[in-house]
């Protein structure tokens, strides 16, 4: 990746161009730059009190940061012009270019061209704030201001941008990125950098969608071992997921379901809402991810805290009941009428009294929980007088000092956490959260951040291609499918392939009950067809059946019947033109489509994240002995997924789609077999 530091931390500033560089010119001097400024334009004498420059060229130095701010036809030469002099980098604010089209597009390609090694962060870009450096090349108003550390944030839309540098909610906010068409910097180029300073406390991300998945995941592992972690707000998740076509595959794993797998790979946190973005930022940068999803909720109402347990619930938060010996000190510091409980409402008897409330909380926080919130909301309107507000928070400031455990204060709504108490709190190390929904996300997420840590390094994805989406292509018969993917270790029916003369033989050979099945690559979805028959057993039934399917084929399958199973899972793999090949694990049989249950795992990937993946699933409690039936093999189970998954990706060039549905598992050490099965290839690789 090129370096950015010097772009980014300039200590000399070249702004070219007339009334958006006036307005960077500004920005730089109300952030206090203290490097040179040079403005260059050829029809003034100077902007903003300094001298102008008539030409790159005229420039005593090159620049380490420049700003661009001229149409677009002209952007291409200045751009160059600034590569051939040297500079560290440069912001091309105008528009015009891929956004627009065609036209636009080759007008993108000729100045990537010519920024050359240099680094070029847009066009169609607002450029970037860097508080902890002062260095303003942004040409608008923004509300940040100088800090020592804080979070950074990335996003693609200047306005956005704009947007969060103006939020009030405690949040340190060190630096705002906004990379437009990201025709040369992307996303994953700025989480590389930023990951590596350590004044960073953790990236939030703005992504509409991501340009190379592996380097986005070579950028999201230097943050994980720099230990900065990552939030994402994704959008087009409402955008039209895959069409149902012949693949259930298909139907279940669209492409935003892929960038959920994608960010759980590799410990990102994804989040639904700006709100939740900023709040999880924030969270982190004071509490830094949890080691688990233990929390505590202390309020002086019992409908607060009825209203967080279930919201928690909700989110995977839980609320451990407390020991007896926790409770007893609890106990201690309340009165008699207080039903001490986790959450607690410690009522209003102690209410304004700062060594009650301070004894109280120091009690509770003392429980070992992940997370310890206060809910407060203060009085907000002139003529009401705050004090025993300030004194309740004074005394969560105490209690998280004596016992060095996360403590964090909420406000239920927003509006409710004045700046006087939020500054308070900041200076205090605890997290001032602003909306008790946004909050419990942000307790959540920061927990799953940490989950994602603690898994092995995941291995790269997107190294591998997928044919392409327009390739003509062919799919198997089944008994071409099964008896490919048998090679490779998936375990199948032991079956007989025959025509109708052969088929009483047939299941003579293999013993009844039997299966009887019509053979043919058009039969995608053969039950639905009227090409699967059940339970034969004996001759009769299975003349029967071989007259019911003669207009679908004249090939048949006769296969053993599994009887055992007690489950039914489904594994398939879809392609996609950034992800490449990946597996899709869910609910299986007449269940599949219904329940909806599936998870995708990008490839390759490990039979550990194939284990966890299934455990995911609500299904996965039929392996575990549900209502007096037999455990799983679960073993087997992840063994036959990881056949298909190793198939997929040996095959990935001319693989199209693949349903292996129903897998069906047998008791605890006695295998699983895949019943059917579906394959689609490129048409010049079908086997014979």
């Amino acid at each position: 990746m090129k370096p950015l530091y010097r772009v980014l931390k300039a200590q000399s500033a070249a702004v070219v161009g007339g009334r958006e560089a006036a307005v960077v010119i500004r920005q730089l001097k109300t952030l206090k730059f203290a490097g040179d400024i040079w403005p260059v334009n050829p029809k003034r004498d100077e902007i903003e009190g300094i001298a102008c420059f008539k030409s790159i060229a005229d420039l005593p130095d090159a620049p380490d940061t420049a700003f661009v701010a001229v149409p677009r036809d002209r952007s291409v030469e200045i751009v160059r012009q600034l590569s051939d002099r040297g500079a560290g980098g440069a912001v091309c604010y105008a528009s015009g270019f891929a956004e627009v089209g065609a036209e636009g597009a080759a007008f993108e390609s000729d100045l990537v061209e010519a920024a050359g090694d240099m680094p070029l962060i847009g066009p169609n870009c607002y450029g970037f704030l860097n508080y902890l450096d002062r260095v303003a090349m942004w040409p608008d108003e923004h509300g940040g201001e100088p800090v020592d550390r804080g979070v950074a944030i990335v996003t693609q839309s200047g306005n956005m941008g704009m947007t969060i540098t103006m939020q009030q909610r405690g949040m340190p906010l060190a630096g705002l990125y906004t990379l437009g068409n990201q025709a040369d910097i992307g996303i994953a180029h700025m989480v590389d950098t930023l990951a590596k300073d350590e004044r960073v406390t953790a990236i939030g991300l703005h992504v509409e969608g991501l340009a190379d998945i592996d380097i986005f995941a070579q950028a999201a592992t230097i943050a994980r071992l720099h230990n900065t972690p990552i939030v994402v707000l994704k959008t087009g998740r409402s955008q039209a997921a895959a069409r149902i076509t012949e693949s259930h595959t298909s139907s279940l794993a669209g492409p935003d379901r892929l960038y959920d797998a994608l960010f759980e790979k590799y410990g990102v946190a994804r989040v639904n809402t700006l709100t939740e973005l900023l709040e999880t930022l924030k969270f982190l940068h004071f509490a830094g991810p949890l080691d688990g999803t233990r929390i505590a909720s202390m309020s002086c109402s019992g409908g607060e805290a009825a209203l967080v347990a279930d919201m928690a619930e909700d989110r995977g938060l839980e609320f451990p009941a407390m020991t007896p010996e926790h409770a007893d000190r609890v106990r201690a510091t309340l009165s008699e009428f207080v039903d001490v409980a986790n959450p607690l409402d410690y009522h209003t008897f102690i209410w304004g009294n700062a060594k009650a409330t301070t004894d109280c909380f120091t009690a509770m926080l003392s429980g070992g929980y992940d997370a310890s919130m206060l809910i407060i909301d203060f009085p907000n309107k002139l003529g009401l007088d705050p004090a025993a507000w300030y004194t309740t928070i004074r005394s969560l400031e105490a209690a998280a000092k004596a016992t060095k455990a996360c403590a964090v204060v909420v406000a239920t709504l927003p509006e409710c956490l004045p700046a006087t108490a939020r500054k308070i709190l900041c200076d205090a190390g605890i997290a001032p959260m602003v909306g008790l929904d946004d909050c419990l996300c942000a307790i959540a997420a920061a927990a799953r951040i940490k989950v994602g840590w603690s898994k092995p390094l995941a291995p790269a994805v997107g190294l591998m291609s997928a044919p392409p989406a327009d390739a003509p292509g062919q799919a198997l018969d089944e008994q071409q499918a099964k008896s490919w993917l048998n090679d490779y270790g998936l375990p199948i029916p032991k079956h007989i392939v025959c025509t109708e003369a052969g088929a009483v033989s047939a299941a003579r050979g293999i013993g009844y009950p039997v299966v009887l099945k019509a053979v043919s690559a058009d039969l995608t979805h053969k039950s639905e067809a009227g090409g699967v028959a059940v339970g034969l057993t004996d001759d009769e039934s299975v003349t029967a059946a071989v007259e019911r399917m003669k207009g679908l084929s004249d090939t048949f399958m006769v296969e053993e019947m599994i009887y055992d199973g007690i489950a039914e899972f489904i594994v398939g793999v879809q392609t996609d033109a950034q992800f490449g090949p990946s597996l899709l694990i869910g609910a299986g049989g007449v269940l599949t489509e219904l329940l909806r249950d599936s998870v995708p795992v990008l490839l390759p990937c490990t039979k550990a994240e194939i284990r966890s993946a299934l455990f995911s699933l609500k299904a996965s409690v039929l392996l575990k002995g549900f209502r007096g039936l037999p455990e799983g093999d679960v073993d087997a189970l992840v063994d036959a997924m990881a056949a298909v998954a190793n198939f997929a990706v040996e095959r990935h060039d001319i693989l199209l789609g693949l349903d292996v549905n129903p897998i069906i598992v047998r008791p605890k050490g006695q295998g699983v077999c895949a019943v059917d099965a579906w394959v689609k290839v490129t048409e010049a690789t079908v086997p014979s």
